[in-house]
């Protein structure tokens, strides 16, 4: 299947590799059918949520481990069947960044959660209280 992206250009993915977002990303509710792409490399820093439905929208990603920041994140029993969620360790988290200026800044208190088992995603708002600095 290829579908067409602003900012990657023309790209061919698998419908397998699909991941659904039920419930919108706020001001993105257009757009429920993203496809999740990194960096070339061994270890990516950068990855990118290209909408499926919507050719300009495009997020980077970052993993938060590499920020040292661990997410204990508590899901309500109605997040938790929104993700299909049966196993913990398949629900990946990350954080969306931003250009702030000249800096590319993450954004912690709003994670997109990605059960990589479903491939069923949520953005989790509101999560400050969660956040823990594992290199402090």
């Amino acid at each position: 299947m290829q579908v067409q992206s602003t900012q990657l250009g023309v790209i061919d993915i698998d419908p397998q590799s699909i991941v659904s977002f039920p419930i919108p990303i706020p001001g993105f509710e257009q757009s429920q059918r993203y496809k999740l792409f990194h960096e070339d490399k061994e270890q990516p820093v950068i990855l990118w949520l290209q909408s499926l439905d919507e050719p300009d929208v495009t997020f980077s990603l970052v993993d938060p481990a590499v920020l040292g920041l661990n997410y204990e994140i508590a899901l309500s029993d109605e997040e938790s069947a929104t993700l299909g969620v049966s196993d913990p360790s398949t629900v990946s988290v990350l954080l969306m960044v931003a250009r702030e200026g000249d800096a590319i800044a993450p954004k912690p208190y709003a994670p997109i959660l990605i059960n990589t088992s479903t491939r069923i995603g949520m953005q989790k708002p509101d999560v400050r209280a969660s956040i823990v600095f594992s290199n402090l």
